[in-house]
């Protein structure tokens, strides 16, 4: 372990130089970051996952530059050009812009015009020349030429030197230390249309003349830009005020005002406009795309986690339908644990007759099945299928629910439903993916890629690795944080699990289909190649209802199950008693059972998972309707105030369904009646809000909505 690495962490995070190494130390042993969170408090000083991605996360970036450094330095004693000065400098560089400024004047380069002076001879003279000594630089000049060497007169000679001090500039550490600062602290960026695409580019007609300063360019904007750019559409540039940039440059290169300093201010010149400008703006655009990819990032992950965290309906007996119009809608009945039990195609929106033969499928499959709950996919056709539903005289104890359809069509395409249901056609898979998402949202999106799943933005424009990583990480955190029945989990589901992944995801399931589900969570040990390192990991998150051991049930971990039995002796009782009776619990010392490795936040812990084993921490299930009167776009008036959900979170605002098949915008302007600066703040993905339409474009399928208060504001569009 670099103690180094230690010290420079927790300075950075304002955390304990103990924390840092106790979690560094944890995670280099092979423990998840949910494992570590849940039931090492003790060893971390009860440090949340957020603490622990981010220790984690930033030891990966210092090994990286660790790497690099290694990398460098070898090259450089390969070439027998590292002294122990420049070695102290790379060793001492503190990021990787600053290594790699290091090491550019010697990195290996492809010909330049300076490395061509160079071969003509021209270094000494450019040597003299940076100097800026009194000297007749012509009569200097006059001395380097040589014609055999390409050099024909002064005049080329001084260009020569003029292109080796370029260079030099461009290459000097300090001057692209400051220039960098000078980016970001006054750089400019600006859109132009590209030239001939003014009907192609339409969706950027904000950005055909734009600018503004890079440090108050919102991600957003940043993302839309560069999407732009990339399509062809807008011409874009990265700049700082030119004549700060080499007013700059002069203070740090230009020390006289003779002839030899002319000659080096016509260097600095060169260097900015061809060298160090275009260089640093590279750079700069590169790390404001790296910066609004970490906020895209974060607006999806945060969505992301509020959809994996939505309500479950719960055990009960379903019919969901997979709404259509010309096509049929496709209808799946499920038990109340999400198995198929069969299928049928109606037609309920193409006349009297076919109407009629829908309702009777559908009373009949509802009277067979004992349906609780009607799921309905929210897309074409859907809030049709809704009203033809309410209909039908049901009874009052079977309940519809509008259903989100976001990424079930990439779920009955993937493997995963090949694989269960081979000869199922892919619309019916669509309708069982529709069934179970209401059922449990978690056990069902975890089959799905997070980015098909439609929150967040510009997910396919942003860093994948970054977006990957860290919508994984929020998927192991919902998967872990809920808790995961080990006897009914899809291998998709048991392979986020806190040290399982695919493989013993896949060994579980094949042992539970040989065997017969789990008796206890020991026998997970007589999985084949799930060792006792995978076991402690996995253990506390895999739930096992109606086994042989009550604590299996709950979040207790195995280590914890002797602690627990040592109180329940105490008590006079047994562990169900315990965990069943309120006065025997709170009989219990806990300053009693602290011990050198157990404290009061695991005892804690312990106590509330005997009081509730196995608590889902989602909030119970509410159904929701939107508006009667409001099926399609064109029933959107103006003033009219609606019921809707939100179905995404941006850095702009927030898209609101309000039951047309097309969600609304409510910008962030219009959020609330003060001012907002993250949406995040006032509203979350699957929120129910109220909403005020504040203008309806059909042609463009556009709707503009408020969720303000009081006098309706203009409606922005940014």
């Amino acid at each position: 372990m670099n103690q180094s690495y230690i010290a420079k962490i927790a300075g950075e995070l304002h955390l304990l130089t103990t924390q840092v190494r106790a979690t560094v130390s944890l995670i280099e042993e092979g423990a998840t970051v949910p494992f570590i969170a849940r039931y090492r408090k003790e060893v971390t000083g009860s440090l949340d996952e957020v603490a622990i991605e981010s220790i984690r996360d930033r030891l990966a970036q210092l090994k990286e530059l660790a790497s690099r450094m290694d990398a460098i330095l070898a090259s450089l004693e390969a070439r027998d050009l590292l002294t122990e000065e420049l070695k102290d400098r790379v060793q001492s560089a503190e990021t990787l812009a600053a290594l790699e400024d290091i090491y550019l004047p010697y990195r290996p380069k492809r010909r330049t015009r300076a490395t061509i002076a160079k071969e003509q001879g021209l270094e000494p003279l450019a040597s003299i020349l940076w100097q800026q000594e009194d000297m007749d630089v012509a009569a200097e000049a006059a001395l380097a030429v040589d014609p055999e060497k390409g050099v024909a007169d002064p005049g080329e000679a001084l260009q020569g030197a003029r292109d080796i001090m370029a260079e030099w500039v461009s290459e000097d550490s300090t001057a692209r230390a400051q220039i960098r600062g000078l980016f970001w602290a006054k750089g400019a960026l600006t859109s132009k249309l590209s030239q001939g695409k003014e009907s192609e580019a339409a969706k950027y007609r904000d950005y055909f003349d734009w600018e503004e300063p890079l440090s108050q360019a919102p991600s957003h904007r940043v993302l839309a830009m560069l999407r732009g750019e990339k399509e062809s559409m807008l011409t874009l540039h990265l700049l700082p005020p030119e004549e700060e940039a080499l007013t700059e440059l002069e203070a740090l290169f230009v020390k006289h005002s003779n002839d030899s300093s002319q000659q080096v201010s016509l260097a600095v010149q060169d260097s900015y406009k061809r060298l160090l400008g275009p260089s640093l703006e590279t750079e700069a655009r590169n790390e404001a795309k790296a910066r609004a990819d970490e906020v895209a990032t974060r607006v999806f992950a945060d969505n992301l986690r509020q959809l994996l965290l939505a309500s479950p309906l719960g055990q009960k007996s379903l019919l969901a339908i997979d709404p259509g119009l010309r096509t049929g809608c496709k209808l799946a009945v499920l038990d109340s644990l999400g198995k198929f039990i069969e299928s049928a195609t109606i037609f309920p929106l193409l006349g009297e007759r076919q109407s009629a033969e829908a309702a009777q499928t559908v009373l009949s499959l509802c009277q067979r099945h004992d349906t609780q709950v009607i799921a309905v996919g929210n897309g074409t056709g859907g809030r049709e299928t809704e009203t033809f539903l309410r209909g039908l005289g049901l009874s009052s104890g079977i309940q519809i629910v509008m259903v989100s359809e976001s990424g079930a069509s990439i779920y009955s395409a993937s493997p995963a439903a090949r694989e269960e249901f081979p000869d199922m056609d892919i619309t019916v898979r669509g309708a069982v993916s529709i069934g179970r998402r209401l059922m449990d949202p978690l056990a069902e999106l975890v089959k799905i890629d997070p980015r098909s799943i439609g929150v967040g933005q510009y997910q396919h424009d942003v860093d994948q690795g970054l977006l990957q990583s860290k919508l994984n990480d929020v998927v192991v955190s919902c998967v872990n944080g809920v808790g995961v029945e080990v006897n009914t989990a899809s291998r998709q589901l048991l392979s986020y699990v806190s040290g399982l992944g695919p493989s013993l995801a896949k060994a579980i399931q094949d042992y539970r289909d040989a065997n017969g589900g789990f008796k206890s969570r020991r026998d997970l040990l007589k999985v084949p190649r799930l060792g006792p390192k995978a076991f402690e990991q996995a253990a506390g998150f895999l739930r096992i209802s109606d086994g042989d051991q009550p604590l299996d049930a709950s979040a207790v971990h195995p280590e914890s199950y002797k602690l627990v039995q040592s109180m329940a002796k105490t008590q006079g009782c047994s562990v169900n008693d315990l965990m069943t009776d309120e006065a025997l619990r709170s009989r219990i010392d806990l300053d009693s059972y602290v011990s050198d490795t157990v404290g009061l936040p695991t005892l804690r812990d312990i106590m509330a998972e005997l009081a509730r084993p196995g608590r889902d921490p989602r909030q119970e299930f509410e159904p929701f309707a939107f508006d009667e009167g409001v099926q399609n776009i064109r029933d959107l008036e103006t003033g009219m105030r609606l019921p809707g959900l939100v179905t995404n979170v941006t850095a702009f605002g927030a898209f609101v369904d309000v039951g047309v098949h097309q969600d609304g915008l409510v910008h962030i302007s219009q959020l609330a009646d003060r001012f907002v600066r993250d949406p995040g703040e006032i509203v979350k993905v699957n929120q129910r809000v109220t909403v005020t339409v504040l203008e309806v474009d059909i042609d463009r399928k556009r709707i503009s909505l408020s969720m303000k208060t009081g006098p309706k504001a203009q409606a922005s569009n940014d």
